[in-house]
């Protein structure tokens, strides 16, 4: 009797030793995986810095390293809350200010990752701050320091959660069978969105349309940023997509996450080369970055639901998808100084589709139901296309009227002597590049 007390108490023993280091190695991979996501705001500064001219890359790396600062205040104070928090199906009301003062209680919508509470936050955290960097690009070479800042503040605190909490808190698009795996829609649509309202309002830079209507290019001043950008991004990737299974039990489906991840990269580049070098006559570097990050924004929500050859199929279309659409956005006179609007927006939709029609069911152990081109009909891509259309109508809408109370009340564009000037005089009072007197103009 003795014997089997004592060797209950071994096996019980043993028993909380494992699970103690799951729960250690489960909490550095989510945190190492975040960590990645935090250098991609290194890789949006170098891509936005090296495709806009010289004389706004202070403004430039200025908005990109306090972008992050303002996100973690505003989803530390309010938007983990309203997107984790136990509530109805439009936003969390459950434990909404602070995080709960770091006690896990009040969000179920996460409780399916054994991490502690603080993980769980870095790393949606890292995500929140990627939707606002998105912004930046699309509105970059003319928009003001301040009324960005302020905006920033709003879309991390309220619509972006809002939004996370209808798809990953447990909100009615959950409910409904709508699967956004790593946030094509979730992160890339709304700060697309977000950005398209930004733009609209902004106007285009001075000079960037000629009287007859047509384009004039205005060229990036430090194409080996952009291409340093890009991969930095493409790495973080790796963090992003894989590291959003929050545990690291089955080794399977992560491996089969960073293949599906790495293939729509690169087949992207590929299919961006050709259409880009078709179209324009010459292969342009710039498509090519955009190419990659098209690639991997359109799989980030079907990362884990989709096959390697389906991978590649998504990203083939993406990176035609990047080039078309950068073409359009000029043709509308919608300026996007960094094609945000191409790579994040077009194929945050996309990749959200896609969903729709490549899911099989059970491929890394998720029950998403098959795509329309495997047998599943259209049920999932109309679960998939209701989730696109209300995030874009409510994103949309709800930061046009931001991006309006800012322009009514403080404005929201520099005025043109200091664009022509440069943004890193007129806002900040330095130069990126004072040993080169006379460049910065051009």
């Amino acid at each position: 009797m003795i014997g089997m007390v004592l060797a209950s108490l071994a096996f019980g023993a043993e028993t909380d030793a494992v699970k103690t280091l799951s729960v250690a190695v489960d909490t550095v991979w989510v945190l190492f995986t975040a960590f990645l996501v935090f250098f991609m705001n290194t890789g949006f500064a170098m891509v936005e810095a090296g495709l806009a001219r010289a004389k706004n890359t202070v403004n430039i790396l200025a908005k990109n390293f306090i972008v992050f600062a303002l996100a973690s205040l505003a989803y530390w104070v309010i938007g983990w809350g309203l997107m984790f928090g136990d509530g109805n199906g439009f936003m969390g009301l459950t434990n909404l200010w602070f995080v709960n003062g770091g006690v896990d209680k009040g969000y179920s919508a996460i409780g399916w990752t054994q991490v502690p509470l603080w993980a769980k936050f870095f790393f949606q955290l890292v995500f929140a701050g990627t939707a606002a960097t998105i912004v930046s690009g699309a509105v970059a070479e003319r928009i003001k320091f301040l009324a960005f800042l302020i905006f920033s503040l709003v879309l991390v605190a309220v619509v972006y959660p809002i939004v996370g909490h209808w798809i990953w808190g447990g909100g009615w698009l959950q409910q409904l069978g709508m699967w956004d795996f790593a946030g094509s829609t979730v992160v890339h649509s709304v700060g697309g969105w977000a950005a398209l309202a930004g733009a609209l309002l902004l106007g285009p830079r001075t000079g960037k349309y000629r009287n007859d209507g047509s384009v004039q290019p205005i060229m990036g001043h430090n194409l080996s940023l952009v291409t340093l950008g890009g991969f930095i991004l493409w790495l973080g990737w790796f963090g992003f997509n894989p590291g959003s299974t929050m545990a690291v039990g089955d080794g399977t489906a992560i491996a089969h996450i960073v293949v599906t991840t790495n293939t729509a990269a690169i087949m992207a580049i590929l299919t961006a080369t050709i259409t880009s070098w078709l179209m324009q006559g010459k292969p342009d570097l710039t498509m090519l970055v955009n190419g990659a990050l098209a690639g991997l924004v359109a799989i980030t929500a079907g990362c884990a639901f989709v096959s390697v050859f389906s991978a590649a199929i998504i990203g083939a279309i993406a990176g035609v998808l990047v080039v078309l659409s950068v073409i359009f956005f000029d043709r509308v006179k919608i300026d996007d100084p960094v094609g945000a609007l191409s790579v994040h927006l077009m194929n945050g939709v996309f990749g959200t589709l896609a969903v729709g029609l490549f899911a099989q069911n059970g491929i890394t152990g998720a029950e998403t139901g098959n795509g329309l081109f495997f047998g599943g009909g259209f049920t999932l891509l109309l679960h998939q296309l209701l989730g696109v259309l209300s995030v874009g109508v409510f994103v949309f809408v709800v930061t046009l009227i931001v991006w309006a109370m800012l322009a009514a009340t403080m404005g929201i564009r520099v005025s043109r002597e200091e664009e022509l000037l440069g943004l890193d005089l007129g806002e900040h009072g330095q130069e990126a590049y004072p040993d080169f007197q006379g460049f910065l103009t051009k």
